[in-house]
């Protein structure tokens, strides 16, 4: 199976570069995965098609503004996206630009301002650093003297934009004192402050992802309580959004792709829905990669690594809520294994003729 297969035209004017003014407006499409029918209908409606017992289950993890951008010591500009670490494992980050090892990045304070904005302001320049003094490290890191600022060392290049790193402060913290939010690359534009609220889902709770879960960016609390009104049970998972989201895939063959892990937790409260389901609705690829994991392996936590692809079984999710997708994206084939690559296309045409938007900011589709 080639990874050319799931192309498909995907005109600029089709992608959303903007949250919609009020969230939860959108468009619904619905797709039958049995038939190939589709219906338009909007997002706000969703609850029509839902039914008692069902269980809906979303992805509570936080996006932490993990976009930072750096300078070397000659002034040239860097930007670093801060991935999820898994247990002991070095830090990683992924990078623009060239980079090399033993490189010391000096972190820029491009958040102070909007911190002064809000009485919160670090120290004035001159004033002593948050961070500590690093130690000098040892081996080819080791270049260059010991520092005494915000500073992020190059300690190995992996491949593909990835690099491990250590830093006199946690990046964690340097991402909260210092970051941006992390929106994909196809928006083509900077964060601004209103991406902070909405690149964030309203339920957001658990701190580690580097992107959101973009089909649950449309969910309001008004629809989630017209939802369980209706006898709908809402249950949570947490999946921490990582450097699978941001790696293309660069073999030819669909089966050569290697995903990166994830770190998932589904707590005892949800298992016990999922078991009682009349059905179970998947609200987003990330929930429905770790529902299947869960299935295959009956692991409740630790590193998700599935890779779902078309001719894969599924074995609980019934029915999903997503986005309209990248082409040759590993989320497009997840939908495309569930709904079948010809429906999924069919309706993909069909949203672009109805002006539907496409991807992370755009409309939603649900197919069951």
């Amino acid at each position: 199976m080639l990874v050319s297969d799931f192309n498909y035209d995907l005109p600029e004017d089709r992608i959303a570069k903007f949250p919609p003014k009020e969230r939860g407006s959108t468009h619904l499409l619905v797709l039958d995965r049995k038939t190939g029918a589709v219906k338009d209908s909007y997002y706000k409606d969703l609850v029509d098609f839902l039914n008692p017992g069902d269980v809906l289950v979303l992805n509570d993890t936080r996006v932490i503004k993990s976009r930072l951008f750096c300078e070397l010591p000659d002034g040239r500009k860097r930007e670093l996206v801060v991935l999820e670490k898994h247990g002991s494992e070095p830090q990683r980050v992924m990078y623009r630009g060239k980079l090399r090892v033993g490189d010391q990045l000096t972190v820029r304070p491009e958040g102070i301002r909007r911190l002064a904005s809000r009485g919160r302001a670090p120290a004035a320049r001159g004033a002593r650093p948050l961070g500590r003094e690093l130690p000098k490290a040892n081996g080819p890191a080791g270049r260059g003297p010991r520092v005494d600022s915000e500073v992020v060392v190059i300690t190995g290049i992996l491949g593909n934009g990835i690099a491990e790193v250590e830093s006199n402060t946690s990046l964690s913290e340097l991402a909260q004192l210092y970051g941006e939010v992390p929106l994909p690359p196809y928006l083509k534009r900077n964060a601004n402050k209103n991406d902070e609220k909405r690149y964030q889902t309203i339920f957001a709770k658990e701190m580690g992802s580097a992107a959101a879960p973009t089909a649950s960016l449309n969910m309001t609390e008004d629809l989630l309580e017209k939802l369980r009104k209706k006898g709908v049970k809402v249950r949570y998972l947490t999946l921490h959004v990582g450097l699978g989201t941001f790696l293309p895939i660069r073999t030819t063959n669909l089966e050569d792709h290697k995903m990166h892990s994830e770190w998932f937790h589904i707590p005892n409260e949800t298992l016990r829905a999922i078991k009682a389901a009349r059905k179970i609705i998947a609200l987003g690829t990330t929930v429905a990669r770790t529902l299947e994991y869960y299935a295959m392996t009956g692991k409740t936590e630790g590193e998700d690594d599935i890779f779902i692809y078309p001719g894969y079984e599924f074995k609980l999710v019934d029915a999903l809520i997503t986005n309209f997708h990248a082409p040759k994206s590993t989320v497009l084939m997840l939908a495309s294994a569930f709904a079948g690559w010809d429906n999924l296309k069919n309706a993909y045409e069909h949203a672009k003729l109805k002006k539907y938007n496409f991807l992370s900011y755009g409309d939603s589709m649900l197919i069951c």
